[in-house]
């Protein structure tokens, strides 16, 4: 009987653990699906080009222009939103405003995204990463009308 006793003890234990390591992990779970999303379902190597395509005055690429009001957007959608208990973050020990902490937290993000493709990019992930260099974008037959 002490032995069944023991193995539900330890059975209770490693509820126990387990549901303390949830609570703990539970919260950083959309971080972790957004680094997973930018390091693994994005394919870079394709997208920079795209970003960079055009350029405006010869200088600034509109790719980065395009990113930058999707952040500035955001910025202000969630500010508007969801506005901090107290009006005011405590972020690495400064009192920032609703708008700067949003700034600071969407820049973060974009941050993040960027480490994301400089790691894909150095061939880091490329076991994980399922891109088809080779692949091409098929070419869609001319639909002619009439043809039955």
């Amino acid at each position: 009987m002490e032995l069944l006793n023991a193995i539900w003890q330890l059975i209770v234990a490693l509820g126990a653990l387990l549901a303390a390591l949830l609570h703990t992990a539970v919260p950083w779970l959309p971080l972790v699906a957004w680094i997973a999303f930018w390091l693994l379902a994005v394919n870079w190597s394709k997208l920079y080009p795209v970003l960079d395509r055009d350029r405006l005055a010869g200088v600034v690429p509109l790719g980065l222009i395009g990113i930058l009001l999707i952040g500035f957007l955001s910025v202000l959608t969630w500010g508007v939103i969801a506005p901090p208990d107290g009006g005011l973050y405590n972020i690495f020990g400064l009192q920032l405003s609703n708008f700067v902490g949003k700034t600071v937290y969407v820049t973060g993000l974009f941050v993040i995204a960027a480490m994301c493709a400089s790691v894909q990019l150095s061939g880091f992930v490329k076991p994980w990463c399922l891109f088809d260099e080779a692949e091409e974008e098929p070419e869609s037959e001319p639909h002619h009308a009439g043809h039955h």
